[in-house]
């Protein structure tokens, strides 16, 4: 298993930015990688996830068109760019690796590598 590192969260205003960092411990250009977030007292949601070599990107209803998944293979660095932020994305986001992606990029149990989080605030 690799680990996986996020940084990049903070209290930004409705409206602001912000791209969080994951940086992975060894290499992961053959993993799938996705981005999850939970929300205060509410389940662990997918955001968003990049196929191996940044083949394919999927995203939440909620956060397509404002977020967008990016990775730097040299780097073992996964991004989530993140812009137009509403109170609503306010949660904790994870990292996470997927050593034999089956396309089931929804599932957190797909994934075998999880980072410890890093906290975005947005305020009104």
């Amino acid at each position: 298993q690799v680990q996986l590192v996020e940084s990049g969260g903070g209290l930004v205003q409705a409206g602001g930015s912000l791209r969080l960092s994951c940086a992975a411990s060894g290499r992961t250009s053959s993993y799938a990688m996705g981005w999850f977030r939970q929300p205060p007292g509410k389940e662990r949601d997918f955001v968003a996830a990049m196929t191996w070599s940044g083949g394919s990107a999927y995203y939440a209803d909620s956060v397509r068109g404002r977020f967008a998944i990016s990775r730097d293979d040299a780097r073992n660095t996964v991004y989530l760019q993140m812009n137009s932020l509403k109170p609503e994305d306010t949660a904790v986001y994870f990292c996470a690796a997927d050593r034999n992606y089956r396309g089931r990029y929804l599932w957190r149990s797909e994934y075998d590598s999880w980072g410890q989080g890093t906290q975005v605030t947005v305020s009104s």
